[in-house]
């Protein structure tokens, strides 16, 4: 059976995907930023129980081994061009999300290539952690766009004053702990980016060296 629940939480995963895209084409921040975030929460939500569901129900299809990867790639890639997109181009940003997309476009061309080939190029355990690093790290500078654009723009517009005024200093500390936030939040969110970025290049590594073999052949 095609449509389980698990397969159907797997292809609302995939068609969620673009969404993340087309907020920020409809809303003005900081609504996009809160609906991109909440949308991709809810995705990465599906992602866990859809493969849990299908193990536990023992629903597990091809159609649903083979859509499950690709959500997962479709989520981070768009989600990874969005944020670049409407970041300040930090290449602390811009690198590893550029690590991530080169890896995901060679290992998925080298899975057409091996094709039928006795070489299994299935997710391992360390795929799938780097697949999470990937989402938190994401969900991470999702919440740093929220941060930065409903809070702390909102608070200096709203009180017309700079963080360094004097003349309210509880304006000013309310300020100065809401960028301390800001702060922490995106640089936890680029230090988990690298963690991801660095997993995603050493499983695509192996996933290479399993593919050797094939690669090798007619010489």
């Amino acid at each position: 059976m095609i449509w389980t629940i698990p397969n159907i939480l797997t292809i609302i995963r995939l068609l969620a995907a673009p969404g993340l895209a087309v907020m920020f084409l409809y809303f003005d921040r900081p609504y996009a930023d809160w609906f991109a975030l909440s949308l991709f929460l809810l995705a990465s939500i599906t992602d866990w129980f859809d493969g849990y569901l299908a193990r536990i129900w023992r629903q597990e299809t091809k159609l649903g081994a083979m859509l499950d990867p690709i959500a997962d790639k479709a989520m981070v890639v768009i989600a990874l061009m969005v944020i670049v997109g409407y970041s300040s181009m930090s290449p602390w940003l811009v690198l590893p999300a550029t690590f991530i997309l080169f890896r995901e476009v060679f290992i998925s061309g080298l899975r057409e290539f091996v094709g039928d080939s006795p070489i299994d190029l299935t997710v391992t355990v360390l795929a799938k952690w780097k697949t999470t690093s990937q989402m938190l790290s994401i969900a991470l500078l999702f919440a740093q766009g929220v941060v930065e654009h409903y809070v702390v723009k909102y608070i200096k517009r709203k009180e017309g004053t700079s963080i360094n005024n004097s003349q309210n200093p509880e304006i000013d500390q309310t300020a100065i702990l809401n960028f301390d936030f800001l702060y922490w939040l995106e640089n936890f969110g680029l230090v988990m980016l690298w963690l991801a970025a660095i997993l995603t290049l050493i499983t695509g590594f192996e996933y290479f060296k399993k593919a050797l073999p094939v690669l090798r052949e007619g010489k």
